[in-house]
């Protein structure tokens, strides 16, 4: 018999949002793996959001202290990982970033490995954006006579993007979106895609290889060509006539009761591609979120493992309100199932939520 959506939901909720946490911070990042961190912010929410009572300091201390990791990785964006993490992050970024890579910059003399390792030589101290990019400038004028892409946005980011830096707030705060300054972080071990692949079943699976390719970056031949070296993979068919693949040994499926407000991009929403989704919220629901013209995605509302709705907590004040929306047609969240995931919010960014309102949208 085929997977239902409510039973690949299940399945993946048990992964992120475990009913047995681990003691500490860097084992509960291993468990729900890494979080998408385009907003400073979301790393601090994502974890209190599966586990309440995590606070600002601890994850902040988690980064000082390297335990975990924030850099650019698969698909061009930015997530925080544990070290070893990241290096299965970084094997990903390489491969499907290489076409990209290659067509902005057109090597003719020099190679991307070369320039990579050239790159992260430069970078074994704490190196700015604007350090990297002249590095890059430089190099490619060294090695190519040329310089077609510096100081433009796609040069910027070729500067430090190929997934080996970690970066840091210049200003200290984690949770701000202040500029960054980037560091080599050698690898433990030699990460294959595998371990990548791994990696995001582990977290985030049942899952198709659409929805592995969409979260690695990897192309779908890359994909069905690691899938094919993993052993002991369980396969069903899926609601939507995919195969879905998992690990042996998954832990149960698992109903997931009341509220949690959950961070800007999500691993609900991200880890999955976008015909993937809906086994967390409706299609319409989705598209209210994620907007086209910008990229940018609203806070999810979460109740009873679905995502129906957003949450703004408007301002970068200390002292701030915060506006619950939920969508027509789904359950309204009551204010009193909204007091501890309000409560964890508060802990995870270090501010005081001093109203709460809850509006209903037709969508």
């Amino acid at each position: 018999m085929a997977l239902t959506w409510d039973d690949l939901a299940a399945a993946s909720l048990a992964r992120q949002f475990p009913s047995d946490p681990a003691p500490d911070l860097v084992g509960r990042l291993t468990e729900t793996g890494p979080i998408q961190s385009q907003t400073a912010r979301s790393p601090f929410l994502g974890l209190a959001a599966r586990y309440p009572g995590t606070t600002r300091e601890e994850v902040t201390e988690a980064y000082e202290s390297g335990s975990v990791v924030r850099g650019s990785t698969i698909r061009g964006t930015v997530h925080t990982a544990t070290p070893d993490q990241f290096a299965a992050l970084g094997a990903a970024t390489r491969v499907g970033q290489r076409t990209l890579w290659m067509r902005m910059l057109r090597l003719e003399h020099g190679t991307l490995e070369e320039l990579w390792t050239a790159t992260e030589a430069f970078a074994t101290d704490w190196r700015s954006t604007d350090a990297l990019e002249q590095h890059l400038h430089d190099w490619l004028v060294a090695r190519e006579g040329r310089d077609d892409v510096t100081g433009q946005p796609a040069g910027r980011y070729l500067a430090f993007g190929h997934g080996g830096l970690v970066r840091r707030p210049v200003n200290g705060d984690w949770s701000g979106q202040g500029a960054p300054e980037y560091r080599f972080l050698p690898p433990a071990t030699d990460p294959t895609l595998a371990d990548a692949v791994r990696l995001h079943l582990r977290c985030h699976g049942p899952s198709s290889r659409q929805d592995v390719a969409w979260w690695s970056g990897l192309g779908l031949r890359h994909v069905d060509s690691v899938l094919d070296q993993v052993d002991g993979l369980v396969r069903d068919d899926g609601p939507d006539g995919r195969t879905y693949v998992d690990l042996a040994g998954a832990p149960a499926p698992r109903e997931l009761a009341g509220v949690r407000l959950l961070p800007e991009f999500d691993a609900l929403m991200c880890g999955y591609d976008p015909a993937g989704r809906v086994r967390f919220s409706e299609k319409a629901h989705l598209d209210r979120l994620w907007s086209g013209a910008n990229g940018m995605v609203l806070a999810p509302l979460l109740v009873d493992g679905r995502i129906t709705g957003y949450w703004r907590a408007t301002g970068t004040a200390k002292r701030r309100p915060l506006e619950v929306t939920w969508f027509s047609r789904t359950r309204k969240p009551r204010r009193t199932e909204l007091e501890a995931p309000v409560s964890a919010l508060g802990a995870a960014l270090g501010i005081t939520v001093t109203d709460l309102s809850v509006e209903r949208e037709v969508v």
